[in-house]
């Protein structure tokens, strides 16, 4: 199934509008529908006005009603997603940030390009993996049924190889660290090793066959997933 980018509207919140309009200008080459919000009571009063925003990309800092407010507002009627904007990189606000649902934290400076893959990522997970299925590279996954098919034939995966080649397929492109992966895959309080991927890694591979190839390793960081052009 294939989310028609040009139907999803998206509310990018930020007090400076230079950062709204380079977000927005990139959003658009990808035929969001985007809408702004210069301070944080204008995110919220524009959040209830729209009743079909796919996604938020809201700033930390902001006058009137910060961030982490709209967040709290919004999570009480809403678990639309939301990717959180910050010049800080304190390990503290990302937790609070994904202690209050939030779906992803990017700190400032960052690439338009990066955030845009992001926001991709994310929306094919909430619109696609919840109805029928996603396709990548021959692997069929199926997330209402948790089941993956190779070529028309399921291959027999646990609870925890299945949810990591679902965040790897809606993830695609896109270098992941093993610490990332934890966080959502296994949730950011686990507190074991992050040996546990590589393990899980080897099994999930071995069992793909030769569509293991698409999970390549990034030496010193982690792993991407990337479908390799036929020939």
């Amino acid at each position: 199934m294939v989310v028609c980018m040009e139907s999803l509207k998206i509310l990018v919140v930020d007090d400076e509008a230079r950062m709204r309009k380079l977000v927005k200008d990139f959003l658009i080459k990808k035929n969001f529908n985007v809408i702004e919000a210069g301070d944080g009571e204008q995110a919220v009063d524009i959040f209830y006005d729209n009743k079909d925003i796919a996604l938020i990309i809201l700033d930390v800092m902001m006058p009137k009603m910060d961030g982490w407010a709209v967040c709290r507002e919004i999570r009480k009627y809403s678990q639309v997603p939301i990717i959180m904007l910050t010049a800080k990189s304190d390990e503290k606000d990302e937790l609070l940030g994904f202690d209050l649902g939030v779906d992803e934290y990017i700190s400032k400076p960052f690439s338009p390009k990066i955030l845009v893959a992001r926001v991709e990522a994310i929306l094919r997970r909430t619109n696609v993996l919840e109805e029928n299925g996603v396709e990548a590279g021959g692997i069929v996954l199926n997330q209402s049924a948790h089941e993956v098919r190779i070529d028309g034939e399921i291959i027999d995966l646990s609870y925890k190889e299945f949810e990591l080649l679902a965040y790897f397929i809606t993830n695609q492109g896109v270098a992941l660290s093993r610490e990332r992966i934890l966080n959502n895959v296994w949730n950011y309080d686990y507190f074991g090793d992050a040996r546990t991927i590589d393990t899980h890694v080897k099994k999930l591979r071995n069992k793909l066959g030769d569509k293991g190839a698409y999970i390549k390793t990034i030496w010193g960081m982690g792993y991407k997933f990337e479908v390799l052009d036929a020939g």
